[in-house]
């Protein structure tokens, strides 16, 4: 009998692919750091205060004097709009976290809370408006 001594052998080595899976892993971590988590560049005014707040929306007023609710554009005229449809129905006291550049004039600023108390007014609720600052330097 004449035996074959030569079989074919299929394997695979894992080492590649575990190599890849690293260098992606890798990748991704070092990516998602420098991804900044707020969309709009401010400068905040600065404050002693560490009070934090839970925040249900959040507006943004750049140094242009562009609105934002979330991180998206508002025309002022929508502004009160936008912060209504931001709060989550059935909440009577929800926090208006405002995060304005230090050097947007304080008119911009009131537009915000005229627009909150608005809102308070009309639907007989008690939300808050919080202005947002920055850590101050030692």
């Amino acid at each position: 009998m004449i035996g074959s001594h030569n079989q074919i052998k299929i394997e695979t080595s894992s080492n590649a692919m575990s190599d890849l899976v690293f260098l992606l892993l890798i990748f991704f971590m070092i990516t998602s750091t420098l991804i900044s988590p707020n969309a709009v560049k401010l400068l905040l005014p600065e404050s002693n205060s560490k009070t934090m707040a839970k925040q249900n929306v959040t507006v943004y007023i750049d140094e242009n004097s562009q609105l934002y609710v979330g991180e998206m554009p508002v025309a002022d005229g929508d502004l009160q709009s936008q912060i209504a449809a931001g709060i989550e129905a059935g909440i009577d006291d929800a926090c208006v976290v405002l995060r304005a550049d230090k050097t947007v004039p304080v008119q911009d600023v009131v537009k915000v809370i005229d627009a909150v108390n608005n809102i308070n007014s009309q639907s007989g609720t008690k939300h808050k408006v919080i202005l947002a600052t920055s850590p101050k330097a030692e």
